[in-house]
C-alpha cells in the first residue's frame, strides 16, 4: 500500500503542484447546463470536481464556456482549463480517462398513461406524439430520431433543440416538461437529463431504456470519461487513480442526480459515438 501511495504523490506532483504550491483545479464547464453543470455549481459534474480537488488538497477553478461547437478548442486545447470532467469516451481532440458512467437514451411517459414503451419497435410508437432531441446549431438528429425515422416514424416525431434558448435556465428542460405537461405522449431523450429534470416535475413520470442498446450500428447508450489534453499524461494517470479509488462516492453522486447508468454491450462502434451526448457533440469542432 505504501508503494502505491507513493507512486500516487509522485503523479500527482508532477501534474498539480508547481514549485512547491498546490494548483488549482482548473476545469473547463458549462454555466448552464444541469444536470452537468452550471455556474452556481449545482450540477453532478460540480460536485465530482469538488471531489476531486478535496482530495487533491486545492480548490476547484472553472473556465466557463458553452459547450457547444468550439468547447474544447476554445478552453482545454487553449490552455485555460486543464480538465473536462464529462465527455464521451471517444471524443476527438483530447485524451480520455476510463469511463465512470455509461448512460443511454430512455422513453420518458407519464406514469399514468400507463404505456411504458420500451423499444423502437413498438407499434404505439407510430401513433403517439414522439419528442425527439436536436443536437447542434444545425439541428442535427439525435440518435433516436435516427432509430425512428429508419423505421419510418416521421410524421408524428416533434423536436426539440438540446441548446434550447440559452438564456433560460436549463434549456434542455423542456422536452421532459412537455410529456409531463401533455405536450407530447413519449420522448426519447438522454438518460442523465430524463432522470435529473423528470424527478423535478410535478407529475410522476416513467423512465425506461432504449432498446436495442445498439441500433442496426448506431449506438444508444454511450460511456462518459473525464478528459485532458492529448500529451497530458501525468494528470491523466491522477484521474485515473481517483475514478478507480472514489467509484462508490462518484456513484453515490451520480444516484442523487438521477442518473441511469446501462451495462456496456459488445459490438458498440466507435462511428457517431460522440453524436449522442448531450451538448458535447460538437464540443471540439
Amino acid at each position: 500500500m505504501r508503494a502505491v501511495a507513493a507512486s500516487i504523490v509522485v503523479v500527482v506532483s508532477a501534474a498539480f503542484i508547481h514549485a512547491g504550491t498546490a494548483q488549482p483545479l482548473r476545469v473547463c464547464s458549462d454555466p448552464n447546463n444541469l444536470p452537468f453543470s452550471n455556474q452556481q455549481r449545482e450540477g453532478f459534474e460540480n460536485r465530482i470536481a469538488d471531489l476531486l480537488a478535496r482530495d487533491l488538497g486545492t480548490v476547484v477553478e472553472y473556465t466557463w464556456w458553452a459547450q457547444r461547437r468550439g468547447f474544447l478548442r476554445s478552453t482545454l486545447l487553449a490552455g485555460l482549463c486543464d480538465v473536462v470532467i464529462g465527455l464521451p469516451r471517444d471524443v476527438e481532440m483530447a485524451r480520455t480517462t476510463r469511463p465512470y458512467y455509461r448512460s443511454t437514451y430512455v422513453f420518458v411517459t407519464r406514469k399514468d398513461r400507463g404505456l411504458r414503451i420500451r423499444s423502437f419497435d413498438d407499434a404505439a410508437l407510430r401513433r403517439l406524439r414522439v419528442g425527439v432531441q436536436v443536437i447542434g446549431d444545425d439541428g442535427a438528429n439525435s440518435p433516436p430520431a435516427h432509430a425512428l425515422s429508419r423505421r419510418g416514424i416521421i410524421s408524428n416525431l416533434i423536436g426539440y433543440s438540446v441548446y434550447g434558448d440559452y438564456t433560460s435556465k436549463s434549456p434542455p428542460s423542456l422536452i421532459v416538461a412537455a410529456v409531463a405537461r401533455g405536450d407530447v405522449d413519449v420522448a426519447a431523450v438522454w438518460g442523465p437529463l430524463a432522470g435529473y429534470f423528470a424527478a423535478a416535475q410535478g407529475e410522476p413520470l416513467d423512465i425506461v431504456p432504449v432498446s436495442p442498446q445498439i441500433d442496426g450500428d448506431l449506438p444508444q447508450a454511450f460511456d462518459v470519461s473525464m478528459a485532458v489534453r492529448p500529451n497530458d499524461e501525468a494528470r491523466l494517470a491522477v484521474l485515473n487513480r481517483f475514478l478507480q479509488r472514489r467509484r462508490a462516492a462518484i456513484n453515490r453522486i451520480l444516484d442523487a442526480y438521477h442518473v441511469p447508468r446501462v451495462p456496456a454491450v459488445s459490438g458498440l462502434s466507435r462511428t457517431n459515438a460522440v453524436s449522442g451526448f448531450s451538448r458535447t457533440d460538437e464540443a471540439g469542432q
